[in-house]
């Protein structure tokens, strides 16, 4: 089975770019304090890192 993150936002995407709040929203996060469970894939590691700075990581 493959590792697990849980990814929370933990910044508002208000002021942020829109390929910032596309990335957010292709995450699946739409709320402040929202977390979601994603497979740890190339594709999911890039997105978070783009948005490093509104998202918090815990591997699961």
């Amino acid at each position: 089975m493959a590792k697990q993150l849980e990814i929370t936002l933990t910044r508002s995407v208000i002021g942020s770019k829109q390929d910032q709040r596309r990335t957010v929203e292709a995450l699946g996060l739409r709320k402040r304090h929202q977390t979601v469970v994603r497979e740890d894939t190339p594709v999911v590691r890039g997105m978070i890192n783009k948005v490093s700075h509104l998202v918090q990581v815990n591997e699961k």
